[in-house]
């Protein structure tokens, strides 16, 4: 069954009973149900490449915007393209609470680029975010950095195309005389969003939490301690 709007305006989508995906709103992953469908009549009159659908979660109520391309225009019905764009998508959520109050800044605008599609926007962050964490880190945390990202590369077995293209994001340098930036289509946005992240995490949020976990062990060490070593009050009958 292909994806199509028939000639009585309704919608049928192939994975319909299956058809679900995180909302922009709840952040839940949950149906969602077609509410507004473009008309037939008006599709075979303007003929537009794209067709937008409305839909509702099935978990919060609101209104999912999706983006289908239009495949062919036939007597009956519109046929649409299977794989559809998210006009809204969800915020991406990361734990800011480690992170140099410079690096958090340019990297909430990252994900802000990411949510928004704006795909090479998005590089240019990440790689203003990066260079604010190399300078938070200096040279032998940068060195650390790049250590880190040939590991992400064996773990996430990452194609070499896909790795130069991550790393001349992360590792190069508005400052350059030339600074190059590869395209990013969503695929490759995605893999350097996870791999950000994970850098990131590493660096700071791993450490921070660690070393919050240490520091709370020493004080409960400190007040069994103390409490060991005070007097206990005696009643003497």
């Amino acid at each position: 069954m292909s994806t199509h709007i028939d000639a009585g305006g309704r919608l049928h989508h192939e994975q319909e009973a299956n058809l679900a995906l995180t909302c922009p709103h709840c952040q839940v992953l949950s149906h969602i149900t077609p509410i507004a469908v473009p008309g037939f009549d008006e599709l075979v009159t303007h003929r537009p490449k794209h067709v937008g659908v409305v839909y509702r979660c099935d978990s919060c109520n609101a209104p999912i915007f999706l983006r289908f391309p239009v495949k062919m225009f036939g007597n009956n019905r519109v046929e649409l393209g299977a794989q559809f764009s998210e006009v809204e998508r969800p915020r991406e959520k990361f734990s800011f609470t480690y992170l140099p109050e410079e690096v958090e800044v340019l990297f909430r605008e990252a994900l802000a680029c990411y949510s928004s599609a704006s795909y090479n926007a998005f590089a240019s962050m990440c790689r203003r975010t990066m260079q604010a964490a190399f300078v938070d880190l200096g040279e032998a945390g940068k060195l650390r950095v790049f250590d880190q990202l040939n590991d992400v590369r064996a773990m996430a077995d990452l194609d070499s195309p896909t790795f130069i293209d991550v790393k001349r994001v992360i590792f190069g340098s508005d400052n350059d005389p030339h600074p190059s930036l590869p395209q990013l289509d969503d695929q490759l946005a995605g893999v350097l969003l996870e791999v950000t992240k994970d850098l990131l995490y590493q660096v700071y949020v791993r450490k921070g939490r660690l070393q919050q976990a240490m520091m709370m062990r020493r004080f409960f060490a400190d007040e069994s301690i103390r409490n060991l070593a005070a007097p206990k009050n005696t009643q003497s009958g």
